[in-house]
């Protein structure tokens, strides 16, 4: 009986609420109807009420949406904090775009509260320029920190340019050819903790690269190499990591180098291996700001294709620069970057930083050391993952980009 009871109010309540809806379209839409007929003598009724409901509703919305954002203290709680991010993007690789990432944090012991989190991101991109990306990224840190899991995995396509190899092709605009770029990637990096802080462990990557409409011109630059290359990578990782926080360090340091090995008896396009080397740090100044330094260089050795030399540019690194411009077989590259906390979710960044693409040690050159710098805003989206719009200036200009989490 009071089952049936609650059912008959539930009912009488809908019935209720619909009728007001009912009522309340006749009042508003009725009136706009008899304004419209020249014999109508139906009185409108008074405006300001109508405009009160309409804000009413739009504030509730707005709650609603506001109410979302506003759920850092109830996530930290949580066995999994998920959140989705839907906003327009801008960068000069790609163009303006529509993205959409999900992050994760969660904790594979909620019972150590002095474990870092770990985090998962799936994203998907489209862009004015015919940038299409879809991909997963993530760091898996296990109970008691005793091993670690780093992955990350994306496919896109979209139409590029192609500058030539060395810095003096990138340097001169007149050195531009168009080409459309296919590029699969996975990585997988599993680690085993050997000492406080230090992890050792096996890395492999698959890389799957196919060149399309390219002009006479960039078949000029790539001298008769293939056009559709992939390479199974497998290899060793060391890494040092002492961050209290992987995506959005305040003190700490990070140490990473892989080594790594492409052989053509594993069936790949060509033979090579690569040396890639992170340091960064993370240090507080002053009350809300984080100082933060980078150094990063990568060398590759053997025969290394045109499409998997080490580039410049991109959303981490030498912010503003048109992403894969220059390149070269090796690159030397760093940052330096003020990170402010200015209140509630709202923040800044300010960086400066160089790189140089060369072929070989012999070929360095001061004068070479591209220049890059910019400022950028920060919003909290969750507890600790931001997001950012940066603006970064170059020799050849300037660009804004748009992203999620840290540069580095």
């Amino acid at each position: 009986m009071p089952n049936f009871a609650r059912m008959i109010s539930h009912f009488y309540r809908s019935a209720l609420r619909n009728v007001l809806w009912i009522g309340l379209a006749f009042s508003v839409g009725l009136p706009l109807k008899a304004q419209s007929s020249e014999t109508a003598g139906m009185p409108v009724p008074d405006s300001a009420s109508v405009s009160a409901d309409t804000v009413v509703k739009k504030r509730s919305l707005v709650s609603k949406v506001l109410d979302y954002f506003r759920q850092d203290d109830e996530d930290k709680d949580k066995k999994f904090s998920f959140g989705v991010l839907p906003g327009p993007h801008y960068s000069s690789t790609v163009g303006f775009g529509l993205g959409v990432v999900a992050t994760g944090l969660y904790s594979m012991d909620r019972a150590d509260t002095l474990l870092p989190k770990s985090n998962v991101a799936l994203y998907g991109d489209v862009t004015t320029k015919g940038f299409l990306m879809v991909g997963v990224r993530g760091n898996n840190i296990f109970p008691k920190e005793r091993f670690r899991l780093d992955y990350r995995l994306y496919v896109y396509t979209f139409p590029t340019k192609f500058y030539g190899i060395g810095y003096e092709q990138g340097d001169d605009d007149a050195n531009q050819a168009d080409f459309r770029r296919f590029k699969f990637d996975w990585m997988g990096r599993f680690m085993f903790r050997v000492a406080r802080n230090l992890y050792v462990g096996p890395t492999l990557n698959f890389q799957f690269i196919r060149a399309t409409e390219m002009d006479p011109l960039g078949e000029q630059f790539i001298a008769g190499q293939r056009h559709t290359v992939h390479a199974l990578t497998p290899g060793v990782s060391f890494t040092y990591d002492s961050r209290d926080f992987i995506l959005n360090a305040k003190h700490g340091w990070f140490v990473q180098l892989d080594q790594t090995f492409t052989p053509k008896w594993l069936g790949n396009t060509y033979g090579f291996s690569t040396t890639d080397f992170t340091t960064s740090t993370y240090a507080p100044l002053w009350k809300g700001c984080t100082f933060a330094v980078e150094l990063h260089s990568r060398f590759n050795y053997g025969d290394v294709p045109w499409c998997m030399m080490a580039e410049m540019g991109g959303t981490n690194r030498m912010r503003g620069y048109y992403e894969g411009r220059y390149r070269d077989r090796n690159i030397i590259e760093g940052q330096v970057e003020l990170r402010q906390h200015i209140k509630g979710r709202h923040g800044a960044v300010a960086w400066v930083g160089t790189a140089q693409v060369f072929p070989e040690a012999s070929a360095l050159r001061w004068t070479r050391f591209l220049p890059n710098f910019g400022i950028g805003y920060r919003w909290a989206f969750r507890p600790g993952i931001n997001i950012r719009l940066d603006y970064g200036f170059t020799r050849n200009g300037g660009g804004f980009l748009f992203n999620i989490n840290e540069a580095f």
